[in-house]
């Protein structure tokens, strides 16, 4: 993957609806161009889809929660999965540290994320679970194509 490549992905990642020889000025190459080396990336599996960016709220589920399961062995069930089929999971990690799993869950209101809650309780190993309700979000993206080549050796300024 090159830098072309690199620059693509994150025009699609801003807005995935836009043309070739939209994606083709952005980057400085051609339609055909572009479009053979999206054709690739989709191959290669690096570009799994074009997905729209929803807004929880207007959809009726302001309440964004992260729930982190602590659970007997490394906490990955198939019954533990199986919360995975309710719309209000969004992501499911196993992850190092205090939880084995965190999930991200995004409910119409508390009672809701009650009802999610009892269900992760009521899988066999579970042992707590610990839940964290965002207030506010002031940075959401998808992957990002890009890469910091070089961090800086002190830390950015205040």
């Amino acid at each position: 993957m090159d830098l072309f490549d690199r620059r693509i992905l994150g025009a699609l990642a801003e807005d995935a609806l836009q043309s070739y020889a939209a994606l083709g000025k952005t980057v400085n190459l051609s339609p055909p161009a572009v479009h053979e080396r999206v054709k690739r990336l989709r191959r290669s599996g690096v570009m799994k889809g074009a997905h729209a960016a929803l807004d929880g709220a207007a959809l009726g589920k302001p309440l964004l929660a992260f729930v982190h399961v602590e659970a007997a062995g490394w906490g990955k069930s198939e019954r533990l999965m199986q919360l995975c089929r309710f719309p209000e999971v969004e992501e499911m990690h196993s992850v190092a540290g205090d939880a084995s799993v965190i999930f991200k869950v995004r409910t119409e209101s508390p009672r809701a994320l009650e009802a999610f809650l009892s269900q992760v309780h009521s899988v066999p190993g579970v042992t707590s679970t610990k839940s964290y309700v965002a207030l506010s979000t002031y940075m959401e993206r998808p992957v990002q194509a890009d890469m910091t080549a070089d961090w800086p050796e002190n830390p950015l300024p205040a």
